[in-house]
């Protein structure tokens, strides 16, 4: 084996993990192809969450065994945990990862190959740094199958993420996400026990020229000291995506969860209060057993209302094992309408809180080119797209925004 690729399914604890193996990987001789059907080398990062994640996996392997027939794949992660037994049928596998193995993924394919000590010659898998500071969670949703295959909540001791960013700085990287299954466990199961709160503020200290971008937040943990980090540190960015699932606290209950549409507005008006240009975002479900029509009319009016600039909307997929999944449907069509509905309210929002920035300079980090452009996040999650001056990857610019697209901003790079 020469090359390799690594195809990544949901969420960005995924993508932190992929980011380490690509290191590791090209550290240990192999080179990094981004095209699957050119890979001597296939890892599959699988995702659970949902039905048509396990479809998406499962499609893939199938197309990538008719284009590249020759592959070595290997599939890893939550799907493996869940159903390996439905995966075994699957064509041209070589190897299964479970969880519990993934820290060693690179050994346990190469075995003993002699490792390479200098990452400044690595190609990065990503323009921003996905690193993975939490692991599992010690929660029980109803609707949630993640606690049974990642297992409980593990946390990376904070002087080995503070070591971590540091070399990520000194290989010139710009921005750093952080990410967690739940972000806001951090330092619960450590000794001594620690806080994500306290691991931002020894961030702030080490003064690190690095940007802090956090994965999803759970708004049952989102108290003063949290948010004071959040909104007050320079470093991590005005972008906030939280947690919320549903506004319904009766839905809110059957999903072993808790909050409600007066709790959820005193934490977003707390946010958009001490950060007024933040991002804020919110996941949302739709179709959860037992949600009537007054109760979704209660979440989109909610919502509609809300200082939130989008949410990411899914319709309920029952997942084998989980309590929920025995209880009796909503009728599929009816919660693919609700989706539908808060998606399109959503669109509507970004697309109000894109259009406030038009005229302005702001600053932003290159983070992919193509076809003579490039494309930019600011901190507050604002996409642009700017003409290739050829300035690298993973570097700040500042940008004049001059217009709206369908998709995000224009704008021209401005130094």
């Amino acid at each position: 084996m020469t090359s390799f690729c690594i195809q990544n399914f949901g969420c960005r604890v995924n993508q932190a993990e992929a980011f380490a193996w690509s290191e590791e990987l090209q550290l240990r001789g192999l080179r990094l192809e981004r095209e699957a059907a050119r890979s001597d080398l296939v890892v599959v990062n699988t995702c659970t969450l949902t039905a048509r994640a396990d479809r998406d996996v499962k499609k893939f392997v199938r197309q990538l065994a008719r284009k590249n027939p020759s592959a070595r794949l290997v599939l890893a992660g939550c799907l493996v945990d869940r159903a390996r037994t439905e995966l075994e049928t699957l064509p041209n596998v070589w190897r299964f990862v479970p969880n519990a193995d993934k820290a060693d993924l690179p050994r346990l394919l190469l075995g003993e190959a002699p490792r390479g000590e200098d990452d400044r010659r690595v190609e990065p898998f990503r323009s921003r740094v996905p690193l993975k500071i939490q692991d599992g969670c010690d929660f029980a949703c109803a609707y949630c199958v993640i606690p049974s295959v990642r297992g409980r909540s593990v946390s990376l001791p904070p002087e080995q993420a503070l070591e971590r960013l540091r070399r990520f700085t000194d290989r010139g990287f710009g921005e750093a996400v952080l990410t967690g299954i739940h972000l806001c466990s951090y330092g619960r199961d450590l000794e001594p026990r620690t806080s994500l709160e306290s691991l931002l503020r020894q961030a702030e200290k080490a003064s690190l020229p690095l940007k802090l971008r956090l994965s999803s937040l759970d708004p049952r943990f989102l108290e003063s000291p949290l948010v004071s980090a959040l909104t007050g540190i320079p470093a991590v960015c005005p972008h906030f995506h939280v947690s919320l699932q549903h506004v319904s606290a009766r839905v809110l209950e059957a999903m072993g969860r808790r909050g409600g549409a007066e709790t959820f507005s005193r934490l977003l008006e707390e946010l958009r209060k001490r950060s007024p240009e933040a991002a804020l975002g919110a996941d949302i479900i739709t179709g959860f057993p037992g949600e009537t029509d007054s109760d979704f009319e209660e979440c989109r009016r909610f919502l509609e209302k809300s200082p939130l600039t989008y949410f990411h909307v899914f319709t309920y997929s029952p997942r084998p094992g989980t309590p929920a999944a025995a209880r009796i449907p909503v009728p599929a069509g009816v919660g693919k309408k609700r989706t539908a509905e808060l998606r399109r309210i959503s669109a509507d929002k970004t697309r109000a809180f894109r259009a406030g920035f038009v005229g302005r300079t702001v600053e932003a980090l290159v983070i992919q080119r193509a076809r003579g452009t490039v494309r930019l996040l600011t901190g507050n999650y604002l996409g642009l797209r700017t003409p290739d001056d050829g300035r690298p990857l993973g570097r700040s610019a500042r940008v004049k925004i001059t217009g709206l697209e369908d998709r995000g901003l224009e704008g021209r790079l401005s130094d």
